[in-house]
């Protein structure tokens, strides 16, 4: 299991400074889409030079555009770019293809994905799948991601070779309901980027990876 830390609404430099006391517990920093949305691509480039033994990933959200917008991530410095499950499918393949040919990861973030979509997006062995509770959710109604009430469709949590990720305000508590699905990746942002203490909050979350 990989722990991403978020990186969201935050200046490039401040983003820099809040991965650095917990960066020897983190295995992937993700450059959020606020960052990208308001500093471009100088905002991968800067993740990735501070920290080039860490996996970057660019939260792009790509949902059309995809072969210009996933080459120009990668070219910046990121491993894994992400695009949106709801996008048309021949945005998705596109976006498996430029990978492929990088030799990058794509994870298919599966916000707002009907059934129908995420079973005919299982068919990409070699993607992530993001199970994903919005900002908005969490902000606006009070959501987080669950383990359990059937937030992890049948077609993903019985196929073992799915690789799954988990994000939207997970906690320390939350986290043990997903450890069952054996995750590729859990996404934590606030739960240690707002902790009173960060690094014992990202040592909490490693200790997960061991389990």
């Amino acid at each position: 299991m990989n722990i991403q830390l978020a990186l969201d609404r935050l200046t490039i430099k401040q983003a820099v400074q809040a991965a650095a006391p917990v960066a020897a517990y983190i295995d992937w920093l993700e450059v959020g889409t606020s960052l990208i949305k308001e500093f471009g691509m100088d905002s991968v480039k800067a993740l990735k030079q501070a920290y080039p033994d860490h996996l970057i990933v660019a939260d792009a959200k790509t949902f059309d555009n995809a072969v210009y917008e996933f080459e120009m991530c990668y070219s910046a410095g990121a491993d894994i770019v992400t695009v949106m499950g709801a996008a048309p499918q021949v945005t998705v393949e596109a976006c498996i293809n430029v990978a492929e040919k990088r030799g990058k990861k794509v994870m298919i973030d599966l916000l707002h994905t009907s059934e129908a979509q995420v079973k005919q997006l299982a068919a990409y062995s070699e993607a992530v799948f993001c199970l994903h509770v919005s900002k908005d959710q969490q902000e606006l109604q009070g959501g987080a991601l669950s383990g359990s009430g059937g937030q992890v469709p049948d077609c993903l949590a019985l196929n073992k070779s799915c690789k799954l990720a988990f994000a939207g305000g997970i906690t320390e508590d939350s986290i043990r309901e997903l450890i069952p699905y054996e995750p590729y990746a859990i996404i934590i942002g606030s739960a240690i980027t707002k902790s009173e203490n960060p690094v014992l909050a990202a040592k909490a979350f490693a200790k997960f990876k061991r389990r």
